[in-house]
């Protein structure tokens, strides 16, 4: 069984909008790698619209990107990616599969086929998969800054504290901090 691992840019003040944090080579780096190293992404139904709306047009050579986010958008086209929703049932883009019914059942099933493991970047979904004890680690980018709005990171709350275990905490050169932390067991 691979680990559901859950990864997002974050700001100190929590807020999770991904306009909000570094993009620069660096940051760009952490996050390829992460992708490099799952077997399949997992998404809400907004942040795989999010992606849907820019990603396959840079990896046809649509939009006008630098060499590294074009190569990231080439690996994000062949990787396979799962969506959670219950309003949308068609996902057109290449290698998207669509995840229904019982959350709990459907997460596990993919984490049971996925050895290499399961990238989940999305926000909403993240708090609703950690209050079914679903998310094995977290692995954030924090960046060096206060937003001063949302959306925050667990905005709608959990029935509990969740108790990590810090894995490593590497700074990069732009100020932000790649976090890995595990769930204490």
């Amino acid at each position: 069984m691979g680990l559901l691992t859950f990864s997002i840019n974050v700001t100190l003040d929590g807020c999770v909008d991904h306009q909000e944090g570094i993009a620069d080579d660096e940051t760009h780096a952490f996050f390829t790698r992460l992708m490099d190293e799952a077997g399949a992404m997992l998404w809400g139904r907004v942040t795989y619209e999010m992606m849907e709306s820019y990603w396959p047009a840079v990896a046809r050579g649509d939009e006008e990107a630098p060499p590294a986010m074009r190569e990231w958008a080439i690996k994000l086209e062949a990787k396979p990616k799962y969506v959670v929703s219950s309003t949308r049932k068609d996902f057109p883009w290449t290698n998207s599969h669509h995840i229904a019914g019982n959350l709990r059942a459907g997460v596990q099933k993919l984490k049971d086929a996925t050895p290499a493991g399961v990238l989940l970047g999305s926000g909403k979904l993240a708090t609703e998969l950690d209050r079914l004890e679903l998310i094995d680690e977290y692995k954030f980018l924090v960046h060096p800054r206060i937003a001063g709005h949302g959306p925050t990171l667990y905005q709608s709350g959990l029935p509990g504290t969740r108790r990590l275990e810090l894995v490593s905490a590497k700074p990069l050169r732009g100020g932000a901090v790649a976090m890995h932390y595990r769930r204490a067991r």
